[in-house]
């Protein structure tokens, strides 16, 4: 009997768990539930995710990460021991406790990158290690990294998007920013704010999102309808959106994407560039899924982009299949001092 080894994409919006020979056994939102009474947490993942805005003044619903660093240590140990236990049982994690892989990302400082790894040991883990979002992210994408040739991979998660080009099992060139899937859904809920003076939630800007958001023209233009609180009278309201608002409404943070985009593939040596040319960019996280977003980085780019095969769940699979070559990609790992 081995302990288990663990890739976990501990993202700003979502908490993806990889265990070796099972794949993803878990995926749930990185939201916790706490009561305001004693501080003792009420409920993790899907469940306190049901409860946002909906929470008597006793309760509070947070994101204990953000712009994917710890902005809360305490509740994100707590997090990762409920998925770790949930994952292992709280037997497994007793007697034979898990070696974990977490992600975090490119250009963090050392202090982020100490606060991951040791909220990831207080949370149960036998050892922990850290690895680069867009190296995970490309190892989960199956992107051949080990070989002398330029790789480039886009991760758009919920927090940060991360641009890397990736040659020998490490990082070239990598720009991080911190404008990713939130963004656009604050985009969108002030944008409806700003047009039609109505409130909406935050879960019901990323449903606009996912329904008829997309980063260029649609053939056929999507609606939907938009419900939310009046801000002058008061009283809940609905309207009706349309796609081409929705585009309008995320031009901004799209634009900085792109933007981060272009700058690695400019600070990118020429023989790598002419690899990125020839095999074109992948992207991976869950912003990739916004219609069209490959087709504007060709655009913009000159780049042929093409969206992975999962993209959702490439960062936790790459985590995860990188502890299992941990000897080959050690020294390409950020390193936290004991």
């Amino acid at each position: 009997m081995f302990a288990k080894q663990i890739g976990i994409d501990l993202g700003t919006a979502n908490v993806l768990v990889y265990v070796r020979g099972k794949g993803i056994v878990l995926q749930e939102p990185s939201v916790v539930a706490i009561s305001n009474v004693d501080n003792s947490i009420l409920a993790v993942g899907n469940e306190a995710r049901d409860m946002l805005g909906r929470t008597p003044g006793s309760v509070s619903v947070i994101r204990p990460m953000r712009d994917g660093v710890i902005a809360d240590y305490v509740i994100t140990e707590a997090m990762l021991r409920h998925f770790i236990e949930k994952v292992c049982g709280r037997l497994g994690l007793g007697l034979l406790r898990p070696q974990v892989m977490v992600c975090v990302p490119a250009g963090v400082t050392s202090v982020e990158q100490r606060a991951v790894h040791d909220a990831t040991l207080q949370a149960g883990a036998r050892a922990a290690y850290l690895i680069e979002e867009p190296l995970a992210a490309a190892i989960g994408a199956k992107i051949p990294i080990h070989v002398p040739s330029g790789n480039m991979v886009i991760d758009i998660g919920g927090g940060t998007t991360e641009a890397a080009v990736i040659s020998l099992n490490g990082i070239v060139v990598a720009k991080s920013v911190r404008v990713a899937g939130n963004r656009l859904d604050d985009a969108i809920a002030n944008y409806i704010k700003r047009k039609y003076n109505l409130m909406v939630g935050e879960r019901m800007a990323e449903e606009i999102k996912i329904q008829i958001g997309s980063a260029t023209p649609l053939d056929d233009e999507l609606t939907m309808e938009v419900r939310g609180r009046d801000q002058v009278g008061g009283l809940p309201k609905t309207i009706t959106m349309r796609s081409p608002e929705v585009r309008e409404a995320i031009s901004e943070p799209v634009s900085a994407i792109v933007a981060a985009a272009r700058s690695v593939l400019e600070e990118t040596p020429p023989e790598l560039a002419s690899d990125v040319i020839d095999k074109g960019i992948i992207l991976t996280g869950g912003g990739a899924l916004l219609r069209n977003i490959d087709r504007l980085l060709t655009q913009e780019t000159g780049v042929p982009c093409y969206v992975a095969e999962n993209p959702l769940a490439c960062v936790a699979i790459g985590s995860g299949l990188a502890l299992e070559r941990i000897e080959v990609l050690r020294r390409n790992l950020p390193i936290v001092d004991n």
